[in-house]
């Protein structure tokens, strides 16, 4: 068959084509979400083999954020060095090796290191992932299939609880930690015989391989898409950090990183790793503790379905105001769940039902919003840098929230930490409100121009508010 044949038969293969490849690239996703939530389970274990202080188990914790965070720095420049699915293959071997370094850690210094590796192939997969599948995607389903990654984030973290419930009674915590050797295999198994992205390829003047990939992906011709990838090259040449400093970037840069520190301060991946260790504190056994976060979970992926389903119609920044809304009164209402003595006799019912509020909001508003945004409000030229800065940003809240967490509780206690995040939420509120943008319906182009004619506006003001001979003409 032909890799050009748009017939039924050739459609039909072609479009199997690139839902399978887009499925295995967001696997970088799922295994994103796997380490987020494995830990969790695991930890309740962790903490009865290795004897550790509050500062020690943040270390635990944390250490894949501080991994990711030099994975995210590192993973923009060598997915356009080596190319994006080098880039995957290298992830899921990287980690293979964390995830096994953990199982066998015969004390807390080798399973901080393998938190460490494991997070720098979490860094990768956070770029790698979307970018591949934005690149490798027909545009006119482009945003449906970048969602994806977003979605598999959640179905990973519900994997994991499951793994976690499967090993609770054993309380196997090597075995919960080393599951993660499962997906890395599927990964780079399945992107063995995947394309390369035809962008990367045009750019490294493999053009007729690059030809291929889009005849395999695309209907009809290609030489449009070619010509505009050409002029996308060129624009993007010579980009670097300072760049993002011009006038004219700053409110998206600005709108970037509020988002990204937003995203994690207002506690939700504290959430997700400590849930276990907070509804255990509530009275619940481990494995009830566990088998409750399961139901956290299927909440989390569920809101996720909805919010793609709605992010097209209602648009961004509704969702955001809605979504970081419900988590200022969820946050308020878990702070009085652990500080009211009256709740005392059903504290674990109402701490589980308050969190799966507080991560239903969360992701229908700043967990897939987030994300979406940041891939459309910078321009072209400044997209891969922009992001690549913003993704830093976000791995770096991450870890000091992961980090801080358990210090948090044990100081000025859960209700207080429940509290202090929900004053950041109300903070986020206010910043969605005031300074991001809707970009629903709008090219990027439209958004680009904008940026450009916001500044010169200012521009022209300033000039005309400093000239002295101003009304005098």
């Amino acid at each position: 068959m032909s890799t050009t044949d748009t017939s039924g038969a050739g459609g039909a293969g072609r479009n199997r084509f690139i839902y399978v490849t887009a499925a295995l690239a967001a696997l970088n996703g799922l295994l994103f979400g796997f380490d987020t939530g494995i830990i969790s389970g695991a930890f309740l274990y962790i903490k009865q083999t290795f004897v550790m202080s509050p500062l020690v188990r943040g270390i635990v914790v944390s250490g894949a954020m501080a991994g990711a965070a030099a994975g995210a720095a590192l993973g923009g420049k060598l997915a356009d060095r080596i190319g994006r699915r080098r880039l995957i293959l290298l992830g899921a071997a990287v980690f293979f090796v964390g995830s096994f370094t953990m199982a066998v850690a015969p004390n807390v210094p080798v399973l901080v290191l393998g938190r460490l590796i494991d997070g720098v192939a979490i860094g990768f997969a956070s770029i790698v992932g979307p970018l591949y599948i934005s690149e490798i995607a027909p545009p006119k389903i482009r945003g449906a299939l970048t969602s994806l990654n977003q979605l598999m984030v959640t179905v990973g973290i519900l994997v994991s609880y499951f793994v976690n419930y499967a090993f609770a009674d054993a309380g196997a915590w090597r075995w919960m930690l080393g599951a993660g050797m499962v997906p890395a295999v599927v990964l780079a198994v399945g992107m063995v015989k995947m394309p390369e992205s035809p962008r990367w390829l045009f750019e490294h003047g493999r053009r007729d391989e690059a030809r291929e990939v889009l005849e395999r992906t695309r209907e009809g011709s290609v030489e449009a898409e070619l010509s505009e990838i050409s002029e996308t090259v060129e624009k993007q040449s010579g980009t670097g950090l300072g760049d993002l400093l011009q006038p004219w970037l700053r409110p998206a840069l600005v709108v970037g990183l509020g988002l990204a520190v937003f995203q994690q301060v207002t506690g939700i991946n504290a959430v997700m790793y400590y849930a276990p260790t907070v509804l255990e504190s509530t009275g619940f056994g481990s494995a009830t503790s566990i088998l409750a976060t399961v139901g956290i979970g299927v909440i989390n992926v569920v809101m996720t379905v909805v919010a793609i389903a709605l992010i097209d119609r209602v648009g961004r920044r509704v969702l955001l105001l809605v979504g970081v809304g419900g988590m200022v009164v969820t946050l308020a209402v878990l702070g009085a769940v652990f500080y009211l003595p009256g709740f005392s006799g059903a504290l674990g019912w109402f701490a589980t039902g308050s969190l799966m509020l507080y991560v239903a909001f969360f992701a229908i508003g700043l967990g897939p919003v987030f994300w979406l945004l940041i891939s459309e409000i910078y321009p072209l030229s400044a997209r891969g840098t922009a992001m690549g800065a913003v993704t830093v940003a976000n791995w770096g809240a991450n870890l000091v929230v992961s980090l801080t967490f358990p210090m948090l509780t044990a100081n000025v206690g859960t209700s207080v930490t429940f509290w202090l995040f929900g004053a950041f939420s109300l903070a986020a509120l206010v910043f969605t409100y005031y300074v991001v943008p809707e970009t629903k319906g709008r090219s990027l182009e439209a958004i680009e121009a904008d940026l450009r004619e916001n500044v010169a506006t200012t521009s022209v003001g300033d000039a005309a508010s400093e000239s002295p001979e101003t009304g005098d003409d």
